[in-house]
This record gives structure tokens, sequence and C-alpha cells, in this order.
């Protein structure tokens, strides 16, 4: 008993941190997409001015105009791609805090584990999960943050100023990713954990 009584504190605490970095999390993704927006907006106004016959202009008479003009899209570009790192350390941080208190909970797991019975571990209701259905559920939840922020930092590293064609496609791109991790996936874990904790 005591051993249990012991793993469901550890999920309980773990279950509290984990929803309030969720919506940190949450929060950083949707940060990005105006920023990518802003990118993308950036991108198509630079080759706007690429394609520009300066010359056949009145600008044409100010020879400094053009270099200037790229000059300030360019830091504009790399402002906004600051923002977007200051956003993925921001999921990093909770990729990492995520991960380690999950790995807490399944240390204590294996530290108590000859005291479980595996009846104990497995017994479930037909609304109660298991002890084994949790310990899963925070599984799926750490594996969550920590492929998304790989497959987000991989993205954010690519983005390039020498590749407006890329960065105007910014967005269908981050939608994309967006596609693939569902928020389902960490909901229905913590409806999993906290459905084993309300029993318990």
């Amino acid at each position: 008993m005591a051993a249990m009584a012991a793993m469901v504190e550890a999920l309980r605490e773990w279950a509290v941190a984990a929803a309030r970095r969720d919506a940190a999390w949450r929060a950083a993704v949707a940060a990005c997409a105006p920023l990518l927006a802003s990118l993308a907006g950036l991108a198509a106004q630079m080759r706007a001015a690429q394609r520009l016959a300066w010359d056949g202009t009145p600008l044409g008479a100010f020879s400094e105009l053009r270099e200037r003009l790229w000059r300030k899209q360019r830091g504009a570009a790399e402002a906004l791609l600051e923002e977007l790192c200051e956003r993925r350390e921001e999921l990093r941080a909770v990729r990492d805090a995520v991960g380690a208190g999950a790995a807490a909970v399944l240390r204590l797991y294996e530290e108590r584990a000859a005291e479980l019975s595996l009846t104990e571990v497995l017994r479930r209701g037909p609304r109660c999960p298991s002890l084994a259905d949790a310990l899963e559920g925070l599984q799926d939840v750490e594996r969550y943050y920590r492929h998304m922020y790989l497959e987000i930092r991989l993205f954010l590293l690519l983005i390039s100023c020498d590749s407006l064609a890329d960065m105007e496609a910014l967005q269908q791109a981050w939608e994309r990713i967006l596609e693939r991790y569902g928020e389902e996936t960490v909901q229905d874990a913590f409806l999993k954990i906290s459905l084993f904790l309300d029993n318990q």
C-alpha cells in the first residue's frame, strides 16, 4: 500500500506541474505563428524589391536606396528569427522539465516495483485506468514534447534569409507540423492520468 501511495503522490505532483508547463508550451507554439507570418510577408516584400526595375523608376536616382532597403529588410528578418529562437528556448525548457519529472516518476516505480504486485499495477475499472496505463500516459506526454521539439528545432534551424521562396512558404510548413502533432495526444494522456488519480 505504501508503494502505491508513493506512486500516486509522485504522479499527482508530476501531473500538476506538467499541466502548468503544457500551458506554457501551447503559448510558445501559438506565439510562433505571427512571427512566421511576418517572416513570410517580409520575404514577399524582399522578392518584390529584387524584381523591381529600379533604374527605370525615379528611385533609380538614389543609388544606395536599394542596398539600404535590403539591409533593413534583412535586419528585420534576423530580428524575427531571434524572437523565434526565444520561443524555441521556451519549448526546450518545457521539454526538459516534463522529461526530468517523468524520469523521476519512472525511477520511483523501478525502486518500488518489488513492493507492487502485478495485479495492483494492472488493476483497472470501467472508468479507472491502471497504474500501468497512467505511466504509459506519462511516457506519451514526454515523447510528444521530445519529438515535436526536435521537429520544431530542425524547422527553425533551416530557415534562411537566403532562400526567400522557402521563407514565403513558412506558414504552410508550420501548419503541417501542427497537424502532425495534434494536442489530443497530450490531453488524452492527462485525462488517463487524472482518471487514475481521481480513483485512488
